[in-house]
């Protein structure tokens, strides 16, 4: 017996399912990295700083560079 070729209706539908499925491993994903961020938050002892001043502290180090912003924070 011969094989239909897949429509390209068959083709959205899979494709759909693969769409939903990678927003659902997103989604997981990204709560574990803020779970894990949060951890390391809390081992520097940075959850005494207010939030504007953490997201304050981060903008300033992402426009540096991470490397840049280590480097001037590292002790000579």
């Amino acid at each position: 017996m011969a094989r239909s070729k897949p429509s390209a209706r068959d083709a959205l539908i899979k494709l759909r399912a693969e769409r939903e499925e990678l927003v659902s491993r997103e989604a997981r994903l990204r709560e574990e990295a803020a779970a894990d961020l949060g951890k390391v938050l809390l081992e520097c002892g940075a959850e005494v700083l207010e939030p504007a001043q953490l997201r304050q502290l981060l903008r300033a180090s992402m426009t540096l560079g991470i490397d840049a912003a280590i480097a001037r924070l590292a002790p000579a």
